[in-house]
């Protein structure tokens, strides 16, 4: 009877989930027929982070060791039923896969010549498979799940007490305690009771040598059987990141046609632009002549040594500068006009000295470089009048342009 009932609730289980998967499945084909625009992958990706979906299970139920069940003739062997103790955590690491750490506790009864018990402490390593995300969608508020797991453990056994015990020491006693690395298979449904508790019911069934309960005769395997039932804590729910690149494809294409509207109006109101200012007179512009720039002159004094009215070598190139500035603005006039210093000679000397420099300057210019006498004009100061503060500076020709 127990057994019909399993079979009807794994199948039911399984219908659920295969209901659940047409169901998706048609949601995304028609998510593809409305967004088929690109050649994109539109399937939905799960990442988990790292501090997510970490669970604790406690729970409790039977133990069936399916070990030697015999007694002397005349005496009905039978299957004992023990309770048994459980407590694990693990995580699920995808929608779809997990692992766990299962330990459980207990006692073990069997008949084996008589009535034989010990005490166990098993360890599991689970491999779980969450069948129902993996067929049927991904859906963490899924009120049932189907999950089977596969597993690798160790179990120690102590206080054997058994007639039948025949795994003898190497001093030649019979051993009271033993070591086994069981593998293990079996089945798990969850029920949701909220986002952080779960109710389960488990069945496993764990494969031993023939010598973990301290006997070693008649069938080359022992078999243990459990059955239990309990809650897990799912330590901050059962949160999963989900990404779909064809999620936001219809808001994206929506923009692109808002754009491309625009796009639109913008070069129509452009071409109306184009065509109203074509429409409107052009003024002419006037061209307005640059005036023509005036070269100054580069320097405007030649100096002289004291008591001297000869143009020395290193000052020629001012009078040079000058009759060049005069012939590139023929309209200009230039006064020449002669000073000499009050510290050296007196005033009549000093006026004499001043005349002599500015003609020696006026005298370049006309027959060195050409320059129209008409254009120049002499002034001698003497040293009544000084230029400059410093009296060396004095000794000097100045030109004055004018008109």
């Amino acid at each position: 009877m127990k057994r019909n009932l399993s079979l009807m609730l794994a199948a039911g289980c399984v219908a659920t989930c295969a209901w659940q998967a047409q169901a998706q499945d048609d949601v995304i084909v028609e998510e593809e027929s409305e967004t088929l625009t690109e050649v994109v992958n539109c399937k939905t990706e799960y990442s988990v982070d790292r501090g997510d979906n970490w669970f604790i299970q406690l729970g409790a139920g039977i133990d069936v060791p399916l070990f030697e069940n015999k007694m002397p003739e005349g005496e009905k062997a039978r299957r004992h039923v023990t309770a048994t103790y459980n407590a694990g955590f693990g995580r699920w690491f995808s929608p779809y896969l997990g692992f766990r750490f299962s330990g459980y506790y207990g006692p073990w009864h069997w008949d084996n010549d008589s009535y034989s018990k010990a005490r166990f402490a098993n360890l599991n390593f689970d491999f779980m498979w969450d069948m129902c995300n993996s067929l049927g969608g991904v859906d963490a508020s899924r009120p049932v799940s189907v999950i089977p797991f596969v597993g690798l453990g160790g179990t120690y056994v102590w206080d054997i007490k058994s007639a039948g015990s025949n795994i003898q020491h190497s001093k030649g006693h019979i051993r009271h305690n033993s070591w086994a690395l069981p593998v293990s298979a079996g089945i798990q449904f969850r029920f949701r009771l909220c986002q952080y508790v779960d109710f389960f019911l488990e069945g496993r069934a764990s494969f031993y040598g023939d010598n973990v309960n301290g006997c070693a005769y008649d069938r080359p395997i022992d078999i243990n059987i459990q059955a239990i039932g309990g809650l897990s804590f799912n330590l901050g729910g059962v949160n999963y990141r989900a990404y779909n690149p064809c999620r936001d494809a219809a808001y994206i294409a929506s923009l692109n046609g808002q754009v491309n509207t625009l796009r639109g109006e913008l070069a129509t109101t452009a071409a109306a632009l184009a065509a109203a200012e074509a429409q409107l007179p052009c003024p002419e512009a006037k061209a307005v002549p640059c005036p023509e720039s005036k070269a100054a002159p580069m320097m405007s004094t030649v100096r002289f040594t004291i008591n001297s009215a000869k143009i020395s070598d290193e000052e020629m190139v001012n009078v040079f500068n000058t009759a060049e500035y005069l012939k590139a603005n023929p309209d200009v006039k230039v006064l020449i006009k002669g000073y000499a210093d009050k510290d050296t000679g007196t005033s009549a000397y000093n006026m004499a000295l001043s005349q002599r420099r500015a003609q020696a300057v006026y005298d370049t210019l006309t027959k060195t470089y050409g320059i129209d006498a008409s254009r120049l004009a002499i002034d001698a100061e003497g040293s009544d009048s000084q230029p400059y503060t410093t009296n060396n500076w004095n000794r000097i020709v100045i030109f004055v342009p004018g008109n």
